[in-house]
C-alpha cells in the first residue's frame, strides 16, 4: 500500500474518524490535492482545533499532521507523551517551544525524549480552495466512497 506523500495516510477516506458525517457537514476540511482525503481543519473560539487534541496512538495522529500543519503554516512533529499513570498518548506539536510549554502546563505529562517520532521536514503550502466548508453533494460523494473504503481498514 502506498502512503500518500501530501497528507501521510495510506487510506484516502479512512477521516474524520470521530462522528464523520457530522464533521463533514459541520466542519471545515483540508482537502488533500493528491488522494482527495479530508481532514477536519475546524478552529474553535478558543484557539483549538482536532489536530491538537492527545491522540491514543501515533497511526491516528499522523491522520491529523497535515491539517495541523495547514492551520500553523510550517511543519510539525508527533511526540509521545506519557502520563504519570503510564498511560501513553500522541500530540502534534509544531516546535519543541511548543512542547515544551504545553508540558510545563502539564505538570503530570513527560516527553523523555523531547524528539518527534514522526515529523515533516518542509513546509508545503496549501491552495486556498483545499481548506473550505464542503458542499452537501461532496460529503453524500464522500461518506459513499467511504462505506466502500472501509471495508478494507475495518478488516485490519
Amino acid at each position: 500500500m502506498n502512503v500518500c506523500p501530501e497528507c501521510y495516510s495510506v487510506y484516502g477516506r479512512i477521516t474524520p474518524l470521530l462522528n464523520p458525517e457530522d464533521c463533514l457537514r459541520n466542519h471545515r476540511q483540508y482537502i488533500c490535492s493528491t488522494c482527495g482525503r479530508h481532514i477536519c481543519a475546524a478552529v474553535d473560539e478558543s484557539g483549538r482545533f482536532r489536530a491538537l487534541f492527545p491522540m491514543r496512538s501515533l497511526a491516528i495522529a499522523k491522520l491529523y499532521l497535515r491539517s495541523a500543519e495547514v492551520i500553523f503554516q510550517r511543519p510539525c512533529g508527533i511526540y509521545e507523551i506519557e502520563s504519570k499513570n503510564g498511560r501513553k498518548l500522541y500530540k502534534i506539536f509544531s516546535s519543541v517551544d511548543e512542547l515544551d510549554s504545553y508540558l510545563k502546563k502539564n505538570k503530570d505529562k513527560t516527553c523523555t525524549t523531547r524528539q518527534p517520532l514522526f515529523e515533516t521536514i518542509r513546509y508545503k503550502g496549501c491552495h486556498s480552495s483545499q481548506l473550505r466548508m464542503i458542499s452537501a453533494e461532496e460529503v453524500d460523494t464522500y461518506m459513499k466512497e467511504r462505506r466502500e473504503e472501509s471495508k478494507e481498514w475495518r478488516e485490519k
